[in-house]
């Protein structure tokens, strides 16, 4: 079972964050949506989609999604079972950045 799912997107400038968000919301066994834009260009927004909820189905994400004329270009994150494990910092993690 999907808990959470990060995807990071390419949609145009119509619709709006607020229809996509509410679009998405409004799916079986999505709980919460955030949506991030960190890029805007004359045709298209980049945005970093954050889901949570119980049994996400990312078929339906996916067609939902398309549907607004958006592209999934990667999912960055996925939490699934009981619980969300959030990451922690590991030593590695300090080499990574260098």
């Amino acid at each position: 079972m999907i808990r959470r799912l990060v995807l990071d997107v390419l949609k145009p400038h119509k619709p709006d964050v607020i229809e996509l968000s509410e679009a998405l919301s409004k799916l079986d066994g999505i709980e919460g949506i955030n949506i991030i834009i960190y890029e805007i260009d004359q045709q298209v927004e980049n945005a970093k989609v954050i889901i949570v909820g119980n049994g996400i189905d990312f078929e339906n994400i996916k067609k939902k999604i398309e549907e607004m004329g958006a592209t999934i270009h990667s999912v960055d994150e996925v939490a699934a079972g009981k619980i969300i494990v959030e990451e922690v910092k590991t030593p590695q993690d300090r080499f990574a950045r260098m």
